[in-house]
């Protein structure tokens, strides 16, 4: 008998953190079985944040949401992504916190490895794909900032955590992880080392897309790769980290973070192209193409629509 097309669908790791992550992963679980999320570990806000602080574990948030991102489209699969990201009402120790924070962070409290408890999580949720942490340990992200402080606008302050480099003011310099160089779950380089094609971004620039490339094992297995590389760019400058940064500004701000690192296809959506004639000049550096293509909401508003994302990523591998 024939195998189903799935079972021959590639390989892809697909590397972020947030809604940018969860973008992605809801367009390419419409292509392909075999996937892999590979997420950010240095929020340090909200829920995460005072589990974090509370019981010394890798912040479950975007996990979580990269775990509801590739549920599955049936009524029971929609259910459990709901639950997932539904939270706790109320004032009480409880408010505010997701139902799959606690779930991730209860597994984790029962099997002492991030890993197999998030296995177990798939496993139970029947998801398309597999969810990694880059990290086995938490991670804290710094950044130099210009003009955080008002009072002296050309001074550099060191801003110390992900939501606080968020909620800075000023321009954001270089940002560095604490610890510096930490290594990579094995599981996430297996995961790039054997995909076909590997996904960075959309996300945060500065919180989401680029603390992967201050990990050392992940930009040498970034680099060693023989997959097609595709960086996938944010719609608009966010008003958090990169407020007023043309598309070719984002990509020198990644080159200078990691100045070895190559991609073969470059996504922008036109409204983003539109107007930067810097642009193509700053994918050539980077060694790809530059493919504008329509992947905003229909309605126009500033997020990525899974379907036209899909069928983007789908001319990407030739499907």
């Amino acid at each position: 008998m024939r195998a189903p097309r799935i079972a021959r669908r590639p390989a892809v790791a697909a590397l972020g953190g947030g809604h940018g992550l969860a973008a992605s992963l809801s367009a390419l679980r419409r292509l392909t079985n075999r996937l892999t999320a590979i997420v950010t570990v240095a929020d340090d806000g909200g829920s995460s944040g005072r589990l974090r602080q509370e019981f010394d574990i890798l912040p479950p948030g975007d996990l979580r949401m990269a775990l509801a991102a590739l549920c599955g489209d049936d009524e029971v699969e929609r259910a459990w992504a709901e639950v997932l990201q539904s939270r706790f009402r109320g004032e009480g120790p409880l408010g505010g916190h997701s139902i799959g924070n606690l779930l991730i962070a209860g597994l984790w409290q029962e099997i002492d490895d991030p890993v197999a408890g998030l296995d177990m999580i798939a496993a139970l949720l029947n998801i398309k794909g597999r969810v990694l942490p880059m990290a086995a340990v938490p991670l804290v992200i710094e950044a130099d900032v210009i003009g955080a402080d008002p009072a002296f606008p050309d001074e550099v302050s060191v801003v110390v955590g992900q939501e606080a480099v968020a909620l800075a003011t000023g321009v954001i310099g270089n940002v560095r992880l604490i610890p510096p160089g930490p290594p990579a779950v094995p599981e996430a380089v297996e995961a790039i080392a054997a995909a076909d094609h590997v996904i960075l971004g959309p996300g945060s620039w500065y919180s989401s897309v680029i603390p992967h490339l201050l990990v050392p094992d992940l930009v040498e297995a970034l680099a060693d790769t023989w997959a097609t590389r595709v960086l996938t760019m944010n719609l608009v400058p966010t008003e958090d980290e990169t407020l007023g940064y043309t598309a070719s500004r984002h990509l020198e701000v990644l080159a200078d973070h990691a100045p070895q690192l190559r991609f073969d296809v470059v996504m922008v959506d036109p409204t983003f192209a539109q107007g930067d004639p810097h642009l193509e000049r700053y994918v050539d550096a980077l060694g790809g193409r530059l493919m504008i293509t329509d992947v905003r909401m229909r309605d126009g508003s500033a997020r990525h629509d899974p379907l036209r994302l899909a069928a983007a990523y789908a001319e990407v591998m030739g499907l």
